[in-house]
């Protein structure tokens, strides 16, 4: 499965859908599953290749009407996965320098996604991606038809029926941070996993919140890593 770059396209079209919109549904647009338009006013927003309008709508299906951190999406706007990637290396190599050689045997630098070879990168989109999916379906909106037009969104970024259906399966799972958090086989996974979910979740709601203190929980971030993360995530670029 190619889901580094299914990952790498979504979190490109980030900057675009929030900067205009000012929320992840543009402005104008009718809820899907509502009888409105699944493309609504993306066409007149967004320009550039054909992906990134795709990008755009199927991330806007998955966020909804939620508005994200204010600084999340611009930290994105030139690299998408690899950009992450970089954030997720800083705020983990600034935990390191706080808890000293206790943290990670000296020398070894944060084996980041950005730093990885195709193979160990795949992985860590896979865990990556598994996560921005459930950190999306936290406030509950992804009904019945919200699905059908995510899997049709998503189809035209990928041709990979492997991919198609695993991804269907995610959208279909109970929201479980327990079963998301088992995806992070290291630190620096669980570090790039919990870093996603903030980028695509409100802040002001209460239940996406509480998502978020029991995936940290889950995956086991130290108190300081998870404030170095959320640190990275409110600084302008």
């Amino acid at each position: 499965m190619d889901t580094r770059s299914l990952l790498d396209q979504l979190l490109k079209a980030a900057p675009d859908l929030l900067g205009k919109s000012g929320s992840a549904r543009p402005e104008g647009r009718q809820a899907a599953g509502k009888g409105g338009d699944t493309r609504g006013g993306l066409d007149s927003l967004l320009s550039g290749a054909a992906s990134s309008t795709f990008a755009a709508g199927a991330l806007s299906l998955l966020l909804g009407s939620k508005k994200t951190r204010k600084y999340g999406g611009k930290a994105l706007t030139y690299g998408g996965l690899a950009a992450l990637g970089v954030m997720a290396y800083k705020a983990y190599s600034n935990w390191q320098q706080q808890q000293g050689s206790a943290a990670q045997p000296a020398g070894a630098a944060p084996q980041t996604i950005d730093r990885l070879p195709p193979q160990q990168a795949e992985q860590h989109s896979h865990a990556i991606l598994r996560a921005l999916i459930a950190a999306a379906k936290a406030d509950g909106h992804i009904d019945e038809r919200e699905r059908q037009l995510i899997d049709a969104e998503v189809a035209k970024l990928s041709q990979d029926p492997q991919l198609l259906q695993w991804i269907d399966n995610e959208l279909h799972q109970p929201l479980d941070p327990v079963a998301v958090a088992r995806a992070a086989q290291t630190p620096e996974m669980a570090a790039e996993m919990y870093l996603a979910s903030l980028l695509v979740v409100d802040e002001q709601s209460f239940m996406e919140r509480a998502y978020l203190d029991e995936l940290a929980r889950q995956l086991r971030l130290d108190p300081a890593l998870r404030a170095e993360l959320e640190r990275q995530v409110q600084q302008t670029p």
